[in-house]
């Protein structure tokens, strides 16, 4: 993929909360712009350096809400403007992409898009930039929506998983035969064996007109009533429009939109650039580094004394001393500390948010 091709394009997602990273990542600041590893850069940060060195600036949009529109402008200054999808109300991760999918297809009837989230890990870069390129070629010469999969290392119950059908005329990438979101640990391992199946990395690429076309059998006719009744429209039309029409949108995740709506018309490619998603504490001790004992340690001071099998992420200046600790999490930021058993079941932070929502208020939420 020649970084000069005007007509390749690049949707990164940023509206999550990120409520399953509690306490670290917050409501009003959630984990796609922090630094979780001490780096420098953040998650959105890195995902736009990673795009940048395929992709020319001027071609990558960000999608985002409104309570996050700052955060994006601050930490994504190179971003312009118009290349940033302000949710007028929050409807999930398939509206956003449907709008961004025709503003470029107005700029550009032959674009191709790559649609990816904020918040993953990639360790191999040169293996990622091939798969973007033989993902860009494979949409370019055949109208199909090509998920990234990547092959399972564990029984993560947490991801979702695609099962792989007939294999089509190129190596590597087939037809999607089902799809699973967050299946339980046993089913989880049951796919793991069978080789069937790989993990969704939630990339996907597809042409601009395909991808859009998807999605008008999917959603009511919102954007369609533009895109065929005014294909001249300025600008200023296409937000006055959105802004009076996408609460029509139903909340739906761009993953249930195209993998589980969509006609048959979804493929999937192996892929193998050291991806996870860094959505849950169990994902990134998973991923991370482990040091003396199997522990993980987040950027921060800590003493470890007879301590197994644990992830701490401490604020800067602080300082943890552990003795005894076996299988837990250890997380504090901005007045919230917590410390529970390490648990691949992903939905136990968010019921403590609920929980201190509940009793406290938004303040610690």
């Amino acid at each position: 993929m020649e970084k000069t091709d005007q007509k390749n394009y690049c949707v990164i997602l940023a509206g999550g909360r990120g409520q399953r990273l509690w306490p670290v990542s917050r409501e009003q600041h959630p984990k796609q712009f922090l630094d979780l590893f001490g780096t420098g850069r953040t998650l959105l940060q890195s995902t736009l350096d990673r795009f940048k060195k395929l992709l020319p600036i001027e071609n990558i949009l960000v999608c985002t809400c409104a309570g996050y529109h700052q955060l994006v402008k601050e930490q994504l200054p190179e971003v312009s403007e118009q290349n940033i999808i302000v949710e007028p109300i929050h409807r999930n991760t398939a509206p956003s992409v449907a709008w961004a999918s025709m503003r470029i297809l107005h700029r550009n009837p032959n674009a191709n898009i790559i649609v990816s989230p904020s918040d993953q890990l990639v360790l191999n870069e040169t293996s990622f930039a091939h798969s973007m390129d033989v993902g860009i070629g494979y949409v370019s010469e055949n109208h199909v929506l090509l998920a990234m999969g990547v092959k399972p290392t564990r029984p993560e119950p947490g991801y979702g998983y695609i099962q792989l059908g007939d294999l089509s005329c190129k190596p590597d990438v087939y037809k999607v035969k089902s799809f699973t979101e967050k299946p339980e640990r046993d089913f989880a391992r049951m796919f793991m064996e069978s080789g069937e199946f790989y993990w969704n990395t939630g990339i996907f690429i597809s042409s601009a007109y395909h991808l859009l076309d998807t999605f008008e059998h999917v959603f009511p006719s919102v954007l369609r009533n533009l895109r065929y009744d005014n294909p001249n429209y300025t600008h200023e039309e296409e937000m006055k429009f959105v802004a009076e029409n996408y609460p029509r949108y139903p909340n739906l995740s761009l993953d249930y939109a195209i993998l589980e709506q969509s006609d048959n018309n979804v493929f999937v490619m192996k892929c193998d650039f050291g991806w996870a998603d860094l959505g849950t504490w169990h994902a990134i001790y998973e991923v991370m580094h482990k040091v003396t004992d199997d522990n993980v340690v987040m950027d921060s001071e800590v003493i470890l004394e007879d301590c197994k099998n644990n992830i701490i992420k401490l604020p800067k200046g602080k300082l943890g001393v552990f003795n005894g600790l076996e299988g837990y999490i250890v997380a504090e930021e901005d007045g919230v500390l917590l410390i529970c058993k390490k648990s691949d079941n992903s939905s136990m932070v968010k019921k403590y948010v609920n929980e201190v929502r509940i009793k406290y208020g938004d303040e610690f939420v």
